[in-house]
């Protein structure tokens, strides 16, 4: 049994609070719970599609011509690129989680370029770490983020909501997706 958990979440209700807590000044240590049984969280700079081509991209799928053309800098630029060996991160995973059900050791790690310098954000990736636990039947994760836009944050979500239903499906147990512990070092608004 886990630790108390603090109040559940909706994906949007979370991106809302997040939008509304960061718009005067950035906000220290943001932690919430997240349901993730829907992790779609639609806004203007973020539409459906646009979602579905990062994920698409990030869990290093194939991509049409159409689904490159979202892509921008307004939408996260090279911070929000984790494909770097993502697939066989995502095989150690369940190869982790199918033979130890209970271990401490399924996790993806999102480093930085070797050559990560401050002054490129590029090199310098949000996402920081990701640990699977399978927990009553389900499919849980903590993520660390070292910084969140909230303008950002339906990416991200969408993206590991993505990651943990594919992981769940791989698994020999099949289980549901569960909730995800969310916690950055800072939230800011936007990416400006």
């Amino acid at each position: 049994m886990g630790a108390p958990m603090s109040e559940l979440r909706t994906c949007r209700e979370a991106w809302e609070h997040m939008t509304e807590i960061s718009m005067d000044a950035p906000v220290r240590n943001f932690t919430q719970e997240l349901d993730m049984t829907n992790y779609v969280v639609e806004t203007d700079l973020f539409p459906a599609e646009v979602l579905d081509a990062y994920s698409a991209w990030n869990l290093e799928r194939d991509l049409s011509d159409d689904q490159k053309q979202h892509f921008n800098a307004e939408r996260g630029g090279g911070q929000g690129d984790y494909r770097d060996a993502m697939s066989t991160k995502i095989a150690n995973v369940v190869d982790c989680l199918n033979s130890f059900p209970q271990s401490k050791r399924a996790v993806i790690t999102i480093s930085n370029t070797p050559d990560a310098r401050h002054e490129n954000d590029d090199t310098a990736k949000c996402m920081r770490e990701i640990h699977f636990s399978l927990e009553e039947g389900r499919l849980n994760a903590t993520v660390f983020f070292r910084a969140q836009a909230a303008s950002i944050f339906p990416k991200n979500i969408h993206f590991i909501g993505s990651l943990m239903d594919d992981i769940a499906a791989k698994l020999d147990a099949k289980p549901a997706v569960g909730s995800l512990f969310y916690l950055t070092s800072i939230l800011v608004g936007d990416r400006s």
